[in-house]
C-alpha cells in the first residue's frame, strides 16, 4: 500500500443528494473518493464513474452507518485503498415523515431509535473509526451534515429535528476535544431535489418551494450543489473554523 499523492474523503450517503455533489466537487479539486450507501449501489457506482471521469480514483461502499462494523470496513477499505483519509463527510441521515409535529401518536420510540441511530450515532462511529487516520493528515476535518430542523426545531418530524439537534451538539463537542481535526457542520434549509420531492408529494413540494422563494430574504431554496460549496469551503478554505453550525437557507431562519 502506498500513500496517495490525491487527499482522500470518505463521503457517507454518497449517491444522491449533497453527498453525490459533494463527492463530484471534491472530485473535481483532485480528491480520491469513498462514497458510501445502503440501497442504492447502481447510483452509487454511477458516481464513482463521474468521479472517475474527473481523472481521480474513487470507489463505493455498502454500508449502513448505524452498524459499527461497518463503519470500521468502511474505514479500512479506505484507507487500504490509498494509505490516507484527510476528510469525512457525515451525509448520511434518515427520516420518518411526520409534519404535524403536533400529532404526537404519529412516531414512536421505535422510530426515534431509528432516527438517532443513523443520524447521530452513525456519524459518531464513523469518526470513531476514523479519528487514527485523520490526525495524521495535514489538514484533518469532519463535516456533519445536519438541517435547519436541529436549530429551529422545524422539518419532517420531531425525531428528525431532534436527532440534528443532537448532531449539532456532538459536532462542538468533538471539536473541543478532537484537535487538530476541525468538526463543523452544514444545516441546509429546504434543499430542492428528489429527496424531499419523493418524501412531501410534487403538489406540498412544489407550494412550499414558491412559499420558501417568495419569504426569504434571498428569494431561494438552497441545492445540492450550493451545499456542496460551503462544505468545500469548510474543507479547503476556512481552515482555522472549527465548532461551527451553519446555516444554508438564504436567509429562512430570519423568517421563522
Amino acid at each position: 500500500m502506498s500513500k496517495s499523492p490525491n487527499p482522500v474523503a470518505i463521503v457517507t450517503g454518497g449517491s444522491r443528494g449533497v453527498g453525490k455533489a459533494t463527492a463530484l466537487l471534491l472530485a473535481s479539486k483532485g480528491w480520491n473518493i469513498t462514497i458510501t450507501c445502503t440501497n442504492s449501489l447502481k447510483d452509487a457506482e454511477l458516481v464513482v464513474k463521474q468521479c472517475k471521469a474527473l481523472g481521480v480514483e474513487a470507489l463505493s461502499v455498502i454500508a449502513d452507518v448505524s452498524d459499527n462494523q461497518a463503519c470500521i470496513e468502511t474505514v479500512e477499505q479506505c484507507y487500504l485503498e490509498w494509505g490516507r483519509i484527510d476528510c469525512l463527510i457525515n451525509n448520511a441521515g434518515t427520516t420518518k415523515f411526520a409534519f404535524n409535529h403536533g400529532d404526537l401518536d404519529a412516531l414512536d420510540a421505535e422510530d426515534f431509535l431509528h432516527i438517532y441511530k443513523v443520524n447521530v450515532v452513525g456519524p459518531f462511529q464513523m469518526v470513531k473509526a476514523c479519528r487514527h487516520y485523520l490526525v495524521k493528515s495535514n489538514n484533518p476535518c469532519v463535516i456533519n451534515v445536519s438541517s435547519i430542523a436541529g436549530i429551529k426545531g422545524t422539518g419532517s418530524s420531531i425525531a428528525y429535528a431532534s436527532s440534528k439537534g443532537a448532531l449539532n451538539t456532538m459536532t462542538k463537542s468533538m471539536a473541543r476535544n478532537l484537535g487538530p481535526i476541525r468538526v463543523n457542520a452544514v444545516c441546509p434549509g429546504f434543499i430542492q431535489g428528489d429527496w424531499l420531492r419523493n418524501g412531501l408529494g410534487s403538489e406540498t413540494y412544489d407550494r412550499a418551494l414558491a412559499n420558501i422563494e417568495n419569504i426569504t430574504p434571498l428569494g431561494l431554496a438552497v441545492t445540492a450543489d450550493q451545499v456542496a460549496d460551503c462544505i468545500y469551503n469548510l474543507i479547503s478554505l476556512s481552515t482555522v473554523v472549527t465548532g461551527e453550525t451553519i446555516l444554508l437557507d438564504g436567509g429562512y431562519h430570519l423568517t421563522v
